[in-house]
């Protein structure tokens, strides 16, 4: 695992040059999720990252969730993406547009050494056992939030409303935090990397800790 202080530029490349080493957890793919709150900054790390890895997917959550199921779509990505991977096959999911509220032509998602799955719930509970590494974007909720706000604008202020009391009631019931490998924190310039908090709870167990930062931020 890379350092955890790792810094700056060299970051990504430490990191990549991990992921690359470990074995696969689905089926030939070493998946790779990158969670936090919305806001926080995963779509462009994730970019970032799929970049070092030449060009690895990222299939982002976005896709896979919609207005009717902002958070109740294990078992569809399950059995749309996870299971056909797993069986080393290629996946095919309907990507959803949040504009036209309808889900679109079928995407196919071919395995890859490393995928990457990016967005809110991407450490749940149900797609924890087919993580290679779950890494956690540390920035508080309503920091979040906030940058999330402003990036989408006066029109999706009404989504956001409903959205925020779905992610709380997301995270309380199923936090991803706690089982972070590595938590990325957004520098000026650049990422830097700190050992997450797993290990100190399994899989399946139950937890009390919430998804806010740590005390060393």
């Amino acid at each position: 695992m890379p350092s955890p202080h790792h810094t700056s530029g060299t970051a990504i490349h430490a990191l990549a040059s991990h992921l690359r080493r470990l074995p696969p957890s689905c089926g030939p793919v070493r998946l790779i999720g990158v969670d936090g709150h919305a806001g926080s900054g995963k779509s462009t790390f994730a970019g970032q990252l799929a970049a070092v890895l030449d060009d690895a997917p990222v299939l982002h959550l976005d896709d896979i969730a919609s207005h009717e199921e902002l958070f109740a779509w294990d078992r569809r990505l399950l059995a749309e993406v996870i299971e056909p991977l797993a069986r080393g096959a290629t996946a095919h999911y309907s990507p959803y547009d949040w504009h036209a509220r309808r889900f679109g032509p079928a995407r196919a998602l071919a395995p890859a050494p490393v995928i990457l799955i990016e967005g809110v719930g991407a450490g749940r509970r149900a797609l924890r056992p087919y993580l290679a590494r779950l890494l956690w974007m540390e920035l508080p909720n309503e920091e979040s939030w906030a940058r999330g706000r402003s990036r989408d604008g006066e029109e999706q202020r009404e989504f956001w409303a409903g959205w925020v009391e779905a992610e709380r009631r997301h995270f309380a019931e199923d936090p991803s935090r706690p089982f972070a490998d590595l938590l990325v924190r957004q520098l000026s310039e650049g990422y830097e990397l700190l050992q997450g908090p797993t290990g100190t709870v399994g899989p399946d167990q139950s937890v009390t800790h919430g998804d806010g930062p740590s005390a060393m931020c």
